[in-house]
């Protein structure tokens, strides 16, 4: 698949300049911004291939690009704009948009580029990923041209089956992580420019493969290394193997490209509520007092409305995001906020409640710079807004057919709004031994946190797991009270308590 794109020329480089005058204007603080011109096929391509025209190819990008390009024809669904997190920032335009859209989607994107450069959960990712993700797609056609496709695929879908077994703390350790992206970007180079012919390089690589194949053979000295190394990120599942597990060369760097990839996509992950949001608000403020024209403003306010509605089923974080910001404004311009405010007990008194302090538009700016998704609605997700927004829980009946509410209970309702934003709603797994019961076996650990195992889905990841670590692995979780272990041997699930 080959995405094709073009400059801005005309009109919308007149836009362009328009909206980046009022965004700045604003306050909005970004890297520079590239805005490219497609047609529906070419951005169903790029969000497909999560924004990044030259990746590695696989099946996955084509099932996702088939899905996308069916809901276009349905009518089902329309993707109006992508934003990619890098320096500069591309941006990619539908052809097929009205002006009005221009405009919305433009505002849009540089909020997107200001959360991008200011939030600190994004401070540590690889700006140049634009490149770096060509090396990576030229590096694993390599390996598919020397090993075969469908191996490396293979290879490949085995590794993103655990592509969310990493650590969230890894985000901030800076050195680590750029020393290991140093590495493999010199790699990438010395591989591309060697001259090295492909039967050298086979027999060097097997010779590798082989010298670590002998060395997990040596059962004693493998097992005395594992029992005595201290796990220091016991999330990062996918780093453990990469430092410990029986790989070949070439998988080893594939294992590295994909873990280095999951990275550069989880502060995207954990802030989706409030980079929307953000994004939401600053295109309604920019279009509603200086971009709008008269006769646009009924398409405006269709448009915009579509984006922001509601479904019984899923949150919009679109409109949870840009409420939350409007609200935390609120409160900080007229005092809601703070001991006092907290401790009156008139309700007559804290309805009229404003002591006129003007401190909303600094304060969402600091929000921004500072929060996740998680700590956003734990902090400024109050009894109050979830009234006025009229947020329930609703679930399924199926004796009406209907999804019905389910309580109206505020607690209730952020718990389960918590639960779904810790960690996506999956479980957490930690690596609790590479020697488990001194036999060299791998054993993961279900930390219990809301969100029960799945033994279904773990036992299709432990088959995963087994391929990469090449002996017998395990994950212990809690059931009904009592501890149960899975264990997959490479041939057969047992369970044990």
């Amino acid at each position: 698949m080959a995405a094709r794109t073009r400059p801005l020329e005309g009109e919308l480089l007149r836009i362009r300049d328009e909206i980046h005058g009022y965004a700045q204007e604003f306050g909005l603080d970004f890297h520079p911004v590239r805005f490219e011109v497609c047609d529906y096929d070419t951005i169903n391509i790029l969000a497909a291939q999560g924004g990044f025209p030259s990746r590695y190819p696989h099946w996955r990008f084509g099932m996702d690009y088939d899905q996308l390009s069916k809901g276009y024809a349905y009518g089902l669904q329309k993707i109006y704009e992508m934003v990619i997190n890098t320096n500069p920032c591309y941006a990619y335009l539908l052809n097929a948009n009205h002006i009005v859209d221009q405009k919305i989607v433009m505002a849009h994107v540089y909020g997107h580029a200001d959360f991008f450069k200011n939030n600190a959960w994004f401070a540590n990712t690889d700006r140049n990923m634009m490149a770096v993700m060509a090396n990576h797609g030229t590096k694993i056609r390599r390996y598919m041209e020397r090993y075969g496709q469908n191996k490396v695929e293979e290879f490949i879908d085995r590794v993103l089956s655990i592509e969310n077994l990493i650590d969230v703390g890894m985000l901030f350790e800076t050195q680590e992580l750029n020393r290991q992206r140093e590495e493999r970007l010199v790699t990438a180079k010395e591989e591309i420019a060697s001259a090295e012919d492909d039967r050298s390089t086979a027999l060097k690589s097997f010779m590798r493969a082989k010298e670590k194949i002998g060395k997990m053979n040596e059962v004693k000295e493998e097992v005395s290394d594992l029992r005595e190394k201290k796990i220091n990120a016991p999330r990062d599942v996918m780093f453990y193997l990469l430092d410990n597990a029986p790989l070949e060369e070439w998988e080893s760097d594939i294992l590295g490209i994909l873990r280095d990839e999951a990275y550069y996509f989880l502060p995207q992950r954990l802030t989706k509520i409030m980079n929307e949001g953000w994004a939401s608000y600053w295109h309604s403020h920019i279009m509603t007092n200086r971009a709008l024209k008269a006769s646009e403003i009924i398409d405006y306010a269709d448009h915009h409305a579509g984006v922001m509605a509601m479904s019984k089923q899923n949150i919009n974080p679109y409109k949870i995001g840009i409420e939350l910001y409007r609200d935390i404004e609120y409160r900080w311009n007229t005092g809601r906020f703070g001991k006092e405010y907290n401790d009156c007990e008139d309700m007559h008194e804290k309805h009229k409640w404003d002591k006129n302090l003007g401190l909303g538009r600094q304060k969402i700016f600091d929000v921004r710079k500072t929060h996740n998704d998680v700590s956003f609605i734990d902090e400024f997700f109050t009894p109050e807004f979830c009234e006025r927004q009229q947020l329930f829980t609703y679930k399924y009946n199926p004796r009406t057919g209907r999804s019905e509410i389910e309580t109206r209970d505020f607690l209730e309702i952020k718990n389960k709004l918590l639960t779904q934003l810790s960690n996506f709603g999956s479980p957490v797994i930690e690596v609790e031994s590479g020697n488990y019961q001194n036999r060299g076996e791998l054993l993961l650990r279900h930390v219990h946190r809301g969100v029960d195992l799945d033994f279904s889905y773990a036992s299709d990841t432990l088959r995963n797991l087994f391929a990469l670590w090449k002996r017998p692995v395990n994950i212990t979780s809690r059931q009904e009270e009592a501890s149960v272990t899975l264990s997959y041997d490479g041939k057969e699930f047992k369970q044990t308590k």
